[in-house]
C-alpha cells in the first residue's frame, strides 16, 4: 500500500506515521487531516512524505488506506459528509466503534477493517489485533511489529478490554515508587530503580517458550518475598475485582 491517509492525528495517529518512517523508510506517501492540527504540521515537518492535506475529504481523495482515528465522541462531527468510494480500504482504530456503527456513518461499501494499533508501534514492537482479516491491512501492520488477525467482533472486543489496563500498569509503577520515596529514598532513586526493575519483566516476555504463569514462577521462590507479595496483595478479592471492571468494560465497549 503505497498512500495512507489518516484521519485524527492524535496520539496513535502519531505512533502509526512514526512506525511508517521507523528507520529511515520512507516507502509510504502519508496524508494527515487537519485534526490534530499541531502534531500534523510537526510530523509533516520532519518526516519526507509526510503531507497535512486541507480536509478529511483530501485524505480519503488521495489515499489508498484510511485510517480513521478520531475520538469515538467525535466522530459523527469529524466524518459528516465524508465521501469513501468503495475502492478505499478503511481501518477502524475507535474503541466500541463497531462495522455497522461506522457503515452507517459513512454510508460507504469500501471494506472496514478494525484495528487495535498501541503506541509501541511508533517502534515497530508490538502486535496489532484486527478484525476482518484483509491482505493489505495484515500487511501494514506486519510491518509495524506484527498483526493478529481474529474471528469475529466478539474476540476483538475482549482484545480491546484488554488495551483498558494498560495506564493501571503505570499507576502501580507509580505507587511503588511513591512508597519507596515515602520510606526516605530519593524520589528520582526510586524511580530509576522501579523502572530498570520493570524493563528486566518487558525483557523476559519476549521468551515465548515460558507461559506467563511460568515466567512467574520462575521469578519467585517458596515461601520468598514474591510469593509473600503476589499471595496476600493479589489475592482472590482483587482478581475478582479486576474480573468484574474487565466484564463491565468489554459489555460496555460491545
Amino acid at each position: 500500500m503505497r498512500r495512507i491517509g489518516i484521519i485524527g492525528v492524535g496520539e496513535i495517529g502519531r505512533a502509526i506515521v512514526l512506525g511508517l518512517r521507523h528507520g529511515g523508510d520512507t516507502s509510504t506517501e502519508v496524508f494527515l487531516s487537519p485534526r490534530g492540527a499541531r502534531t500534523a504540521a510537526e510530523l509533516a515537518e520532519h518526516h519526507a512524505g509526510v503531507r497535512v492535506c486541507a480536509s478529511n475529504q483530501e485524505v480519503v481523495d488521495r489515499a489508498e488506506l484510511v485510517i480513521i482515528a478520531v475520538r469515538r465522541p467525535d466522530r459523527h462531527e469529524a466524518l459528516a459528509g465524508l465521501r469513501v468510494p468503495g475502492d478505499r480500504i478503511v481501518v477502524n482504530v475507535m474503541a466500541g466503534v463497531g462495522h455497522d456503527d461506522l457503515r452507517r456513518t459513512l454510508g460507504t461499501d469500501a471494506p472496514l477493517v478494525r484495528a487495535i494499533p498501541l503506541p509501541a508501534i511508533r517502534e515497530r514492537r508490538c502486535v496489532t489485533v484486527v478484525h476482518p482479516a484483509h491482505p493489505e491491512v495484515n500487511s501494514l501492520f506486519e510491518r509495524l511489529g506484527g498483526v493478529l488477525p481474529v474471528a469475529d467482533e466478539a474476540a476483538f472486543t475482549v482484545f480491546s478490554a484488554l488495551t483498558g489496563t494498560l495506564t493501571t500498569h503505570y499507576a502501580y509503577l507509580a505507587a511503588l515508587t511513591a512508597w519507596a520515596a515515602d520510606h526516605g529514598i530519593a524520589a528520582d532513586d526510586a524511580e530509576r530503580y522501579v523502572r530498570d526493575l520493570f524493563q528486566g519483566v518487558g525483557r523476559a516476555l519476549h521468551d515465548q517458550t515460558r507461559s506467563l504463569r511460568q515466567l512467574a514462577a520462575d521469578h519467585e521462590t517458596p515461601g520468598g518475598s514474591n510469593e509473600r507479595v503476589r499471595t496476600t496483595w493479589f489475592d482472590a478479592a482483587n482478581a475478582a475485582a479486576l474480573t468484574t471492571v474487565l466484564d463491565d468494560l468489554l459489555a460496555e465497549l460491545r
